[in-house]
């Protein structure tokens, strides 16, 4: 298994929204924010080469929005899903596999192209794998998380028939390869762990969109059910901790992954390294 760092860009969001109930002068020592309280957010994904099989983990924002969506974030940097692939030698066409762990965006965006008036898979030689419950939710959703169900990212995925869940292919991925779930920031976000060289990698999503969000308060305000979030972070930074994983993180404008340690402020981050020193 080789595994790389998929960079697509950076974008923006409201700072008190990223980080919930902790007061701006504290968490804008972390992140500092904008004349218009936004911070940078990276848009990371993960590829896992592994035997024929190439999975790719979330896509970013993509590209086919028009400009007033964009201007409301800000899309910025260099990086694209294209450029990213191509520094490994790899088109979209090469992948086999996609792994969404939400139907946000800004996980899901480049799943979909826009050519003229039409909208056709991006990858068009892969399965796309999301699960049943969390399906539902996105194509049913609430009017709280309405905005970030776009369905033009979402239904033509459905309609290519690429669409998998993942429940009922269960031996559908290489045994180093799990796939948990989580229900706080949104129903049944998936969060793939992997078995690599001698280290477990979680890929983080949303439980942990960045190490700055470690600390058990920091929340983030999009949460459908924070207190589930909390209960879910508390949980599983236990685990991480007792069993040495390394956090994987999509959002984290400057941190790829860290491994963990305890403090006397609970536990914090230890090591920060790209995937690509380990």
């Amino acid at each position: 298994m080789k595994l790389y760092t998929i960079n697509t860009g950076y974008f923006k969001l409201d700072g008190g929204a990223m980080f919930g109930v902790v007061p701006k002068s504290i968490w804008n020592k972390i992140n500092p924010a904008d004349e218009n309280n936004m911070c940078s957010w990276a848009l990371r994904c993960l590829l896992i080469e592994d035997g024929n099989r190439l999975i790719l983990v979330d896509n970013g924002m993509g590209e086919k929005q028009d400009a007033k969506f964009f201007s409301h974030y800000y899309l910025h940097g260099d990086d694209t899903l294209e450029k990213s692939l191509a520094a490994h030698g790899f088109t979209k066409d090469d992948i086999t596999d996609v792994v969404l762990t939400h139907l946000h965006f800004d996980h899901c965006g480049g799943s979909i192209v826009k050519q003229g008036d039409q909208l056709f898979p991006a990858f068009k030689n892969a399965s796309y794998w999301s699960n049943a419950r969390h399906w539902k939710w996105a194509i049913e959703p609430n009017a709280r998380e309405k905005a970030s169900f776009l369905k033009e990212n979402i239904l033509p995925i459905a309609q290519s028939g690429q669409l998998k869940f993942i429940e009922e292919h269960r031996e559908a991925f290489p045994p180093g390869i799990m796939i948990r779930q989580v229900f706080g920031h949104t129903d049944a976000m998936m969060l793939p762990q992997l078995k690599y060289k001698d280290k477990t990698i979680v890929f983080m999503a949303d439980l942990l969109p960045s190490a700055g969000h470690i600390p058990l308060p920091y929340v983030m305000a999009y949460d459908m059910f924070p207190l589930t979030t909390l209960n879910e972070k508390t949980n599983f930074l236990n685990e991480a901790l007792e069993n040495n994983y390394t956090l994987f993180f999509e959002h984290d404008p400057q941190i790829e992954c860290c491994s963990l340690k305890m403090t006397e402020r609970g536990i914090r981050p230890d090591e920060v390294f790209k995937l690509s020193e380990i």
